[in-house]
Order: structure tokens, then C-alpha cells, then sequence
């Protein structure tokens, strides 16, 4: 055993007499890193869609702005490729030393990260090397992210009374609207009140480079919390894993099913918030403003129906629950390209981003509980992180690139049958997956 271990578990059995922190701070240190990391993303979906094509492809731009766009989406796609790495990392850390310290170095790594971003210099300064650096930050972003929803998750639903592990599997997803919202609503009061030119020129910079105050207060919280229960019992009585990734080979079944259930999530959720906005300031006739508008009015339906999801879940379990909203997101595969013909058409726009929003909150909500709940307590920050983190490469990493793609080539339907596939997909995945709303999470 090693020294690190046994120290950990000393520690946990000479615990303090408090169980458990309060409501109010399980809320806070699960939802605060959600949120940074959801607005780390936005921050940056919105610059690749917007303006990193001209700043970092420079040349391409030039002769082809569509093509700069897709390679700029291609950055944005280096941070999902990196997660499942970073799931791997911070999970072994996870399981063998326990939840707090791990979400204190993966938040402090992915702040920096997206700070330096906003301090990047473009193509015109230094050519090549500047979509290099580009792709390290994005890479050392994805790593960080990787490590932090699962154990924000675990750190919810490992403080969560009987039966109420969803409702409180709510609290780290509640931190995506939150996220979405900062980021677009800084994004469109920048946009407001500055020109596109000096967006270009430094505009786009400013919120990168505030996500250093949200980490801050993110580490201030995270610093307080206490670790989870569930893991200082596990510490206690010797169930906590020296090897936690050799272990997990043994439930690779849980690992594929949660990521085949979970992928459609981020293709929505991608093809919502950065493949749309794109598509609807260069194809639909609106300005960049506008469509943020709409997309900050649609979020509010995100996190209600999040609610709605976890409160679902734990009345009638997390198979009938998703198995109506994943259904729900098939009808909408079909009906999707419809509302996205004309010129301005508003009221079609504003009907599939509220939708889509409402489907996506529905999916995502449940999933911090089902996700951890496929795994027994010693490998359950690597098997949770690594199906969700796994989920963001095969669903998001490259959707806004690939429904650009298909739409070029062969008009808006395809962007249903994109959408579709993937409803399909995660349908027959959870049909293998077993019901949890009872399961023992001590286990």
C-alpha cells in the first residue's frame, strides 16, 4: 500500500464528527466548476464561430471564410480529443485519494488554460505556431475538463440523501445553463457595445481572460468542501483502489453503454450552441446579436427542464425517463430542418432552440446519476469521467464540423438525420443498460 494511500485513509477514518457538508455547499462546490467549464467551452465555440477563422487562419479566410470557419471548429475539437486522457488521469487520483484534491488541480489546470487563450498572439504575429499554441491550450482545457464533472458529480450525488441522488445529481449540471448564460451573455454585451473589427482585434480576448475571476471563486469554494461520505467510508474500510484503471477493465460494458447513451446529448447540445449560431449569422440573415439573444432566452428552457429530468428520474427511474426524452430527440431529428428555412425567420429559430434546449436538459440532467451509478464506489470517478469524457469526442468534438459538412453538401435535412442517428444510437444503448434508481452507492 502506498504511502499517499494509507495517508488518505488515515485521514478519513480520523475525520472531523461532520458527515457530510450542508445543501447549500454540496451546491456550490459541485456547481461552480460545471459552470466554469461550460463557459470555457461557450467562450470558446463562440470565437471559433465567430472570429478565430480570421485571427488564426488568416490566409485561408482570405480566399475561403467558410473553410477558415471548419478549421477553426476543428480547434475547438482538440479539447474533446484530449478529455478522455484527462479522464483517465484525474480518475485514477479520483479513486485513490479522493474527490477534493483532484477537482481542486483539474479546475486550477483548465483556468489557466483558458486564461492563456485570451493572451495568444494570431497567425499575423507568428504564423503556424500560433494554431499550435492554440491547440496546446485547448488540449490542457480538455484535460482539465475531463476531471472535473464526475468528481463534481460524485462530491453531489455521494452527499445525496435516499432517494434523491438525481435531484441532487442536478447540481454540477445546473452549472452548464449558468455557464452558457455568462458566456453568451458577456459575448453579446461585447458584441453590443463593440465593432466587429475591434472584436477582431481584441475584443474577442476580454472573456477568456475573466474566467480567472470564476476560477477563483471556484478554488475559494472548492478549498472548504469536505470529502464526500460515501468515499471517506470506502477510505475506511479499505475499499478504495490502488490501481483504479487496472480495475475498471472489468466493466468496459458500463463504459461503452454510458457513452453511446449519453454521446446524443453533446451532438445536440453542439449543434445547438455553436454549429447554429454559424449557421444562423451567415446562411439565415441575423446578426450576431440577435441570434445570441435568442439563444440566451432558449437556455432558460435548459434549465428548467434539467429540473425536470433529475425530478423525473427519481419518481419513475432513469431508463423511463431517458427513454422519453431520447425519443422525444428523434421526433426533433425529423422535424428540426423545417424551422430552419427563410430569411430572419425568428419564430422558427426561436421554436428549435427552446425545443432542442428542453430535449437537451431532459438528457443531461438524469446522466449525474445514471453515469455513476453503473460503477461501484472504488472505480467510480474513472468509469463515470471516462464515459462521459469518451461521449464528448464521439458526440461533440466534431459536431459543429460535421453538421457544417453535411449541411453544405446536401442542404438542412441532413442536419435531421445527423441528429437522428445519434437518438437511434443511445436508444439501443440504454436498452442494455440496467435500471440504478435503487442501486446501493456504497457499494
Amino acid at each position: 500500500m502506498s504511502s499517499s494511500a494509507t495517508a488518505t485513509r488515515s485521514m478519513a477514518m480520523s475525520a472531523p464528527a461532520k458527515e457530510r457538508d450542508s445543501v447549500a455547499e454540496v451546491m456550490g462546490a459541485s456547481m461552480v466548476g460545471t459552470a466554469i467549464e461550460f463557459y470555457d467551452n461557450y467562450c470558446y465555440s463562440i470565437a471559433a464561430a465567430s472570429y478565430f477563422g480570421t485571427i488564426f487562419f488568416t490566409d485561408v479566410a482570405k480566399s475561403d471564410p467558410l473553410l477558415a470557419t471548419i478549421m477553426a471548429f476543428v480547434t475547438f475539437a482538440v479539447s474533446f480529443i484530449a478529455r478522455p486522457f484527462g479522464s483517465l488521469l484525474f480518475g485514477h487520483f479520483g479513486d485513490k485519494l479522493g474527490r477534493k484534491k483532484t477537482l481542486v488541480v483539474a479546475l486550477m489546470m483548465m483556468g489557466i488554460a483558458t486564461f492563456t487563450v485570451g493572451l495568444l498572439p494570431g497567425y499575423e504575429q507568428l504564423g503556424t505556431l500560433a494554431v499550435v499554441l492554440l491547440c496546446v491550450c485547448r488540449a490542457c482545457q480538455g484535460i482539465g475538463l475531463a476531471g472535473e464533472w464526475s468528481g463534481a458529480a460524485l462530491v453531489a450525488t455521494e452527499n445525496a440523501p435516499a432517494g434523491k441522488r438525481a435531484v441532487f445529481g442536478a447540481f454540477p449540471n445546473m452549472g452548464a445553463p449558468i455557464g452558457f448564460f455568462l458566456a453568451y451573455g458577456i459575448n453579446l454585451l461585447l458584441d453590443t457595445n463593440l465593432s466587429s473589427d475591434v472584436m477582431v482585434a481584441w475584443g474577442w480576448r476580454i472573456p477568456f481572460l475573466l474566467s480567472a475571476v470564476l476560477v477563483i471563486v471556484g478554488l475559494v469554494i472548492r478549498l472548504r468542501m469536505s470529502e464526500t461520505p460515501v468515499y471517506k467510508k470506502a477510505a475506511a474500510e479499505h475499499r478504495t483502489s490502488r490501481t483504479p484503471l487496472r480495475d475498471l477493465r472489468h466493466y468496459w460494458k458500463q463504459v461503452v453503454l454510458g457513452m453511446c447513451a449519453i454521446s446524443v446529448t453533446y451532438t445536440l447540445f453542439y449543434s445547438l450552441g455553436t454549429w447554429s449560431l454559424a449557421y444562423g449569422v451567415k446562411s439565415l440573415g441575423f446578426s450576431q446579436s440577435e441570434y445570441l439573444s435568442m439563444e440566451l432566452f432558449a437556455v432558460l428552457f435548459f434549465a428548467a427542464f434539467i429540473a425536470v429530468g433529475c425530478f423525473a428520474a427519481d419518481r419513475f427511474g432513469r431508463k423511463r425517463t431517458l427513454y422519453t426524452a431520447t425519443a422525444a430527440m428523434l421526433v426533433f431529428s425529423l422535424v428540426c430542418p423545417q424551422l430552419l428555412t427563410g430569411t430572419q425567420n425568428f419564430a422558427g429559430v426561436l421554436a428549435f432552440l427552446c425545443v432542442g434546449f428542453s430535449i437537451m436538459g431532459a438528457l443531461f440532467g438524469p446522466c449525474g446519476a445514471y453515469l455513476p451509478e453503473l460503477f461501484p464506489a472504488k472505480v467510480r470517478y474513472s468509469g463515470s469521467g471516462l464515459s462521459y469524457n469518451l461521449a464528448a469526442v464521439t458526440g461533440g468534438a466534431f459536431a459543429p464540423t460535421i453538421a457544417t459538412a453535411l449541411v453544405t453538401s446536401f442542404g438542412i435535412q441532413a442536419l435531421g438525420w445527423y441528429l437522428g442517428v445519434m437518438a437511434v444510437i443511445a436508444l439501443v444503448a440504454l436498452c442494455f443498460i440496467r435500471e440504478s434508481k435503487d442501486v446501493d452507492y456504497e457499494a
